[in-house]
Parts: C-alpha cells; structure tokens; sequence
C-alpha cells in the first residue's frame, strides 16, 4: 500500500453530513458503524431501508409521498423506484433563496464568477416564465446545445420548473451530432450558446447552428 498523504481530523469527520446520517442509521437500527465501509455494507445489505432513511435524510420536497421504495431490488435495470412520489427538481434544488453560493464558475482564461441562490432563484425564474410564454407545458422537451455555463444549469432548471425534459450537447459536437441526440425528441426550444473557449480560442458555434437541418429541431 503507498504512503498516506492526508487523513482528516475527529472534528472534522463529525461535522460531515456522511457521518450524521451514520449515527442516524446506528440511532434508528441500533447498529454501531463508525466508519464508511460498513454504513456502504449496510446500505447494499438494506437497499430499501437506507434510501428509504436518505429521502428523509435529504428532506426532499414532494407533492405526493411514495408507496413503496422499490419493487424488487435484484432487477437492475428494471426496478420501480420510490412509485407513486411526485416532485419536482428544480424545486428541490431552489429551495434557498438567500445569499450562500449556489454555483462558482471559472472559465478558461475568463474571471470567476459566483452566483448566490438568490441570483440562481431570480435567473431560472425569468427563464422559466420565458419559456412559459412561448408554450412549454409538463412533456415538452427542451435542448439545449450549450458548453458548462452558469446558463446553460439556469435553462435547465427553467425547463424542469415547469416540468419539462431538458437534452443538451456540447457545442464542439458536430451537426451529425447534434440531429442524432435531439432529433430523436423533437425540441420545441433550443437553447444555444455563440460559443465557447477551447485552448485559449473563441470558437464560433452559431455556423453549425444555423444551418437549415439543425434549425428544423425547433420547429
């Protein structure tokens, strides 16, 4: 085995979300774990129980409860997972809306920037009431052909907010690409960028975009 180059403290340990949910899981099942590798154990040993505990434990927002946590565990792929629950993502990841960071961004060659909860709640907001005026409804899909930005999670989490299906691609795919990923699920909005950094270069994406094939996505 090599040298061991950092291990953190006690302290540090216990101030863990991981560790809180373990003491938890000893407090409710009357188990003694004190470290990660039995918490793991457990949690193959007792699928529904331990996602049944980490729903509780992440207090994820719903509008329905679930009846069950999964129909059969051995069946993967395949297994019913948490049926019956409704909720909604964007929700569960918008519910703070003061001024702790919700996403530090830092661009090839370009400054840091930093967006608050607050400015993420407002964003997606005025994206989504956007793409509400111009139809999108529960079912719809909505792509997005845009490199890792702070506004390609915004339409994102625009697009789930009013319970529609979000696809995106990065824009150093080719056209063939892009129509094989996004024609499969015919887009009403297409969200694209103008371009993106690549070694210290600007590339320009809106080429690709306006050719005739690539703009039939939308509609």
């Amino acid at each position: 085995m090599g040298e061991l180059l950092w291990q953190p403290s006690q302290e540090r340990i216990k101030s863990t979300n991981m560790y809180r949910f373990m003491r938890r899981i000893n407090d409710l099942f009357g188990t003694r774990f004190d470290n990660y590798q039995d918490l793991y154990q457990w949690s193959v040993d007792n699928i529904p129980d331990f996602w049944a505990q980490m729903w509780e434990f992440a207090d994820i927002i719903h509008a329905e409860p679930y009846r069950e946590v999964v129909d059969d565990p051995a069946r993967m792929p395949g297994a019913r997972w948490f049926s019956g629950a409704r909720l909604n993502f964007a929700q569960n990841l918008l519910r703070f809306t003061d001024d702790r960071l919700a996403i530090v961004f830092c661009c090839e060659g370009g400054p840091v920037r930093r967006l608050t909860y607050a400015d993420l709640y407002r964003e997606v907001a005025h994206t989504a009431a956007a793409l509400s005026s111009v139809g999108v409804q529960p079912g719809d899909r909505v792509a997005g052909f845009m490199p890792n930005i702070p506004e390609t999670i915004i339409a994102m989490l625009a697009a789930a907010s009013l319970g529609a299906t979000w696809s995106s691609c990065s824009p150093d795919f080719g056209a063939k690409g892009v129509l094989d990923r996004f024609g499969q699920i015919e887009p009403k909005v297409l969200f694209s960028a103008d371009g993106y950094i690549f070694k210290g270069k600007t590339v320009d994406s809106l080429p690709r975009v306006k050719e005739k094939t690539f703009l039939r996505l939308s509609g």
